[in-house]
């Protein structure tokens, strides 16, 4: 069974190839989801049964100030990919990697039936991804909410934003496991207990120093993205 990765350069990516050695995992540069004749070559030339899609621009300040770029990334990319797939393979499995972004972030512990309101553009261009991979039939949404398991990339981290994170290798096991159990429609990949990033991020930087939202300048951030969920089991981040 042929598995394509996308993003694999990515945090989640990478921990998911280790996970699919066999996997085809290109590049951006070797497989740019955002032209539509790189993609009907490719799908020409491989047979594909399973699509892990990853690939997308992840920074909220990011995708708010290239919108256009997010808007093609994020949502056009995600569009072409599942057309060319759907046209080469109508019954291959669409698995969409989605975020606790979609919701507003102000009340916190959303499930899978919860109603997503996005905060930020970044919020709004994974939401609309989703719009688009719900189209096809054979699909599953995975939310989730991960850092990689390194130093914490700032030199400080909020005291007053929280989440139930996992870290990037524990995500994409949870990833593994929901996709052997088939299940489609919308899965939230969860940790077991919320934290606050300052917490989050201490567990691998001990240095690390507090601040809180008022220290901040910048795009609309969620409050609190943690994620409930009805339809799988927990992950302990401390595993």
């Amino acid at each position: 069974m042929a598995i394509l990765i996308t993003g694999v350069t990515g945090a989640l990516g990478s921990e998911l190839k280790k996970l699919f050695p066999d996997s085809i995992s290109p590049t951006h540069q070797e497989l740019d989801i955002c032209n539509i004749s790189i993609l009907k070559d490719f799908f020409h030339n491989n047979k594909i049964d399973i699509i892990i899609h990853t690939a997308a621009l992840t920074t909220v300040r990011g995708c708010e100030e290239n919108k256009n770029q997010s808007m093609e990334i994020n949502v056009q990319g995600t569009q072409n990919l599942i057309e060319e797939f759907k046209n080469s393979n109508p019954s291959g499995r669409f698995i969409y990697i989605s975020t606790a972004c979609v919701f507003d972030g102000n009340s916190g512990m959303y499930d899978e039936t919860s109603i997503p309101y996005p905060e930020n553009f970044y919020g709004l261009t994974k939401l609309l991804g989703e719009y688009c991979v719900k189209k096809y039939d054979n699909s599953l949404i995975i939310r989730t909410n991960f850092v990689g398991r390194k130093k914490w990339s700032y030199p400080k981290a909020f005291i007053d934003r929280f989440g139930t994170y996992l870290f990037a290798d524990q995500t994409a096991l949870g990833i593994k496991e929901v996709l052997e159990d088939g299940i489609l429609g919308i899965v939230h990949v969860v940790g077991d207990r919320k934290l606050s990033m300052f917490e989050l991020a201490k567990i691998n930087t001990i240095d690390i120093q507090p601040m809180t939202l008022e220290d901040y300048s910048g795009p609309p951030l969620t409050i609190d993205m943690s994620l409930e969920t009805k339809a799988w089991k927990k992950y302990s981040i401390y595993d």
